[in-house]
Order: C-alpha cells, then sequence, then structure tokens
C-alpha cells in the first residue's frame, strides 16, 4: 500500500479504528473497493435499533414489575377491614391506664379471635348464633424489641364487666360474668375496657381474627407441625389425627386449636396450652422456611392474614404492618414467651376460672412496667420441629432472663421449644 502524506496522515490520525476498520471486513478490506461490505451508517444504524429494542423491552418489563407490585400492595391494603368505632367507644386516653414512663415506647397488641359464624365461618357452629372471644391473646413488645410474651386470657374467667356503650349509643349493663362475654354483649371495645380495669395494661392496638382467615394462613405455609400424645377424632372440630408429630393443614388446625372435650383435659386452660404450642410451631415454621424473604411464599401469607384481620387505624394499611415486623427483626424465637395468664377454678363454680392471686397481679405488673417474664417448663433446649425426636425433652427454665431483677416464675413456655416436648 502506497505511504501516506504529511497531509494524508494529518486528516487520518492512528487512533486505533479508522474508518476502513470501521466500515470494512476483518480483514481490513475497503467497504469502497468492496461491495459485499455493509456501509458504516447502515451498521450503526442498525445497532442503535436494536439498542432502543432493547431498553424499551427492559422498560416495558420494569413497568409491568411496578404495576404488579402496585395493584398488590392495593389488593392487600384492601384486604384489611379498619374498625374506626371501637377507636370513638373507648373514649379520650385520659379515660383508660396510663403508661409508665419506663414503658413507653413497649406495644401491647390486643388479638382476639372471633368465633363468629357468619358466612364462610357458618360451618363451625350455629350461624345463628352470637359471636364470643374464642381466644384472647395479649401481645406485648418490650421498648426495645428484643423480647415479647403473648398471654392468654382464659375465657371462663369471672370477670366485672363494665356497662360498655354500643355503636348505636346504647349501653350494656355492668355485669360480673366469664371474660368472653365482653365481646359478645358488648364487642371489641367493651373487651378492651375489660381487659385493661382487670389488668391496668393499655392498650395500643387491637386486631380481630376470623376463622376462615386463620385456616388461609395455615395453607399459606404449607401447614404446621403439632404433636399429640393419642390419636384424636372429633366430628365437632372437624378432626381426625394419629398421634404422634405431624404436619396439619388449615381446616386441622381449626379444630386442632379450638377442640376442647377430645384433646387433652377437656379444660379451656389446657386448650389455651395447645394454642401456645402452635403458635411457637407456626412462628418457627415462618422462621425456618424462609418465608419472609420469598416473595412467592410471602405475598400468599400476606393475602391470608390481611384477609382475616379487623384492625385499629395505627395497623390498616401494609406498611404499618411491615412498620411493625421490621421492628421485630432482632427477636429471637426463645425470647418471645407465651403463657397463661395464672388461673385455678371459680370457688363458686368449678367450670369456670377465676386469677390466681397473688401471681396474676405480679404479671400483669411486670407487663405494665416491661420487665422481663420468667417461664418454666418441659422445654428441648433449641430443637428443631422438623430434627427434634418426642422422647429427648428435660425439664428446664426457658425464660427472658434479666440478672438484676429475675422477678417470680411463671408457667408457660418460649416459642423455640419443641413441640413434643410438652404432649
Amino acid at each position: 500500500m502506497p505511504e501516506q502524506s504529511g497531509d494524508e496522515q494529518e486528516q487520518n490520525p492512528s487512533s486505533g479504528i479508522d474508518a476502513r476498520t470501521d466500515a470494512g471486513t476483518e480483514t481490513g478490506t475497503d467497504a469502497a473497493t468492496d461491495p459485499s461490505a455493509p456501509a458504516a451508517p447502515h451498521r450503526r444504524r442498525r445497532r442503535w435499533r436494536i439498542l432502543r429494542w432493547v431498553a424499551l423491552g427492559l422498560g416495558v418489563v420494569l413497568v409491568g414489575a411496578s404495576v404488579t407490585v402496585w395493584l398488590g400492595y392495593r389488593k392487600l391494603n384492601h384486604n384489611i377491614h379498619t374498625d374506626t368505632t371501637t377507636v370513638r367507644l373507648l373514649g379520650p386516653p385520659a379515660q383508660r391506664p396510663t403508661v409508665a414512663p419506663v414503658a413507653y415506647n413497649a406495644e401491647n397488641i390486643l388479638i382476639i379471635g372471633s368465633d363468629s359464624r357468619d358466612g364462610a365461618n357458618s360451618a363451625y357452629g350455629d350461624p345463628n348464633g352470637t359471636a364470643r372471644s374464642d381466644t384472647t391473646i395479649l401481645l406485648h413488645l418490650s421498648k426495645d424489641r428484643r423480647s415479647a410474651v403473648a398471654m392468654s386470657i382464659p375465657r371462663d374467667a369471672m370477670v366485672q364487666i363494665p356497662a360498655c356503650e354500643l355503636a348505636d349509643g346504647s349501653h350494656t349493663r355492668a355485669q360480673f360474668a366469664q371474660f368472653n362475654w365482653a365481646f359478645e354483649f358488648g364487642g371489641t371495645a367493651c373487651t378492651i375496657r375489660t381487659l385493661e380495669n382487670l389488668t391496668r395494661i393499655r392498650i395500643d392496638h387491637f386486631m380481630v381474627v376470623d376463622f376462615n382467615g386463620f385456616k388461609n394462613m395455615v395453607n399459606a405455609v404449607g401447614g404446621v407441625q403439632v404433636c399429640l400424645s393419642k390419636p384424636v377424632n372429633d366430628p365437632n372440630a372437624h378432626l381426625i389425627l394419629p398421634a404422634g408429630r405431624q404436619t396439619i393443614n388449615g381446616d386441622q388446625a381449626l379444630g386442632f386449636v379450638r377442640a376442647r372435650e377430645t384433646l387433652g383435659d377437656g379444660s379451656d386452660t389446657e386448650r389455651m396450652g395447645r394454642q401456645q404450642q402452635f403458635l411457637s410451631s407456626l412462628t418457627q415454621k415462618v422462621e425456618s422456611n424462609g418465608v419472609l424473604f420469598n416473595p412467592t411464599k410471602l405475598y400468599p401469607l400476606l393475602d391470608a392474614a390481611t384477609s382475616a384481620i379487623t384492625v385499629d387505624p395505627g395497623l390498616n394499611t401494609v406498611s404499618k404492618l411491615y412498620d411493625l415486623a421490621t421492628s421485630l427483626k432482632n427477636l429471637p424465637s426463645d425470647k418471645l414467651v407465651l403463657l397463661t395468664a395464672p388461673r385455678e377454678p371459680y370457688v363458686y363454680d368449678s367450670n369456670r376460672d377465676q386469677f390466681q392471686q397473688p401471681q396474676a397481679s405480679e404479671l400483669f405488673a411486670r407487663i405494665r412496667n416491661d420487665e422481663p417474664v420468667q417461664v418454666s417448663g418441659t422445654a428441648s433446649a433449641s430443637a428443631s420441629p422438623s430434627t427434634a425426636a418426642a422422647g429427648d425433652a428435660t425439664t428446664k427454665t426457658v425464660s427472658t432472663p434479666s440478672p438484676t431483677t429475675p422477678g417470680p416464675t411463671f408457667s408457660g413456655r418460649t416459642a423455640n421449644q419443641d413441640i413434643c416436648a410438652s404432649s
């Protein structure tokens, strides 16, 4: 090839890529002399068309994903039922228990399992019956969110129920009756007022869960393990199960936590212990199965959970529930205590309960002051439901320990206990 002149060299500086290399073939063939080589402008236009189509495709995917997330978020928010009437009926804060300074930023959430037989719940009882609080749990979250206490309230405990205002402006009469009558006669507001009067614990939020939603939550996590010391056949509870460790679905779980006559000694106290066992097993399942970090598993659970609850305005959006959940990210399962408020047979009727004193008042005071609650029971160290054997249990104290304020020890369990250890 003839040597370029100085002028030509100045016009075509040696930058590593010249017009011929850009337009020609791998051998450097000049596009002007090879009609089979595509022109440089045509190739650049083709590259830009490809880039535009790729960008457009990515844009469509991102927009589609954003729309899907937004629609999902909107659906979950729409699922949640908000109860503003209860907040109004509870009245101003001055009429309710004050919060001790040491307990600022702690949270008390009242969880009520309604046994209403309306709609999809009619298969579980008389659809014409009135609703009662089949299960009532006070969930206390410590101010540092590193421990929690779930205290079951005996439904048959004889308590003083105050006169309560109803949504239509009428009032119920004050009466001495079993605890779950407060919900039947006066709804959520009357249940909260009754419990606050009894314990002097300020309730910050409430959550009412129905039967059908409970079933769906269990199914959404693929079932939950339970442990039975003997077989059970209870047509009324829709429950037929063999003895031993096993995974049950939503319908079976509902029968498991509600049955009385055919499981255990038939008492409400025993049933509450079974409910606590189930909650600890559910907690372990959610933690071990990667539900919280897997969108394909988490969304069905959130859909079932939000469809099942009626809450106060402080918990009525997914973002509010998410903020509450993420505040508990440092709460290990061995710091979640589950127990029943100390009770004993009612002195005038052994089929009813009364709170055992002074133990009940001591427990209420520890929750009220955000102090550690220590429990003792049959535990299997840190055994998981999938690996522990039913026969390796040892009796030991399981607790949220505090060397400086040991306090009394109550009968209960922690959420990390093996399910077969106390069966």
